[in-house]
């Protein structure tokens, strides 16, 4: 991350469309990496409805350089729970689309015959405490960019400070 910054990286475009999830823990800890110390990442509550707190212990390496999340309708679960944390904590406008709105923990159980039984575990509530399962995120800048397009499609205002929602 120190190493964008000295090569002269003056804003960061993070490009999560087309992700169908991802690796929670690592959406965890690049929010880290993003967010001020004692910020609110995700929390989970299980079937017992007991909570799991995520949250920033530190400041990330990079929590200030303007940042712009590109989204889509395929971008969903893990990297929708990136993206919650980035926009409710006002860190980052997102461009794009609305998301697809998995907000479920779900683990596989392989069975004895070869067949998997898919099985939730737990839900996803936002810093916000949204369940955005079935809902997605509204982006703060709506527009359909096609993957040619890059990052050339994120509006110049897309890198402004936003206040975060409430």
């Amino acid at each position: 991350s120190q190493r964008l910054l000295s090569e002269g990286a003056e804003a960061l475009v993070l490009d999560l469309r087309g992700n169908v999830g991802g690796y929670f823990p690592a959406s965890v800890d690049l929010a880290k990496e993003l967010l001020s110390q004692d910020q609110v990442i995700v929390s989970v509550s299980d079937r017992q409805k007991e909570k799991t707190l995520y949250k920033t212990d530190q400041t990330g390496t990079l929590p200030s350089i303007p940042l712009a999340l590109l989204v889509d309708k395929n971008t969903a679960s893990a990297a929708e729970v990136l993206t919650a944390a980035l926009q409710e904590n006002g860190r980052a406008q997102v461009v794009g689309e609305k998301t697809f709105g998995k907000g479920l923990v779900q683990t596989i159980a392989k069975l004895q015959d070869g067949s998997a039984l898919v099985v939730t575990v737990a839900q996803y509530q936002t810093p916000l405490n949204n369940n955005i399962n079935k809902v997605g995120i509204n982006p703060d800048i709506a527009l359909k960019c096609s993957k040619t397009d890059d990052f050339l499609c994120v509006p110049k205002d897309a890198f402004i400070s936003r206040v975060p929602a409430l």
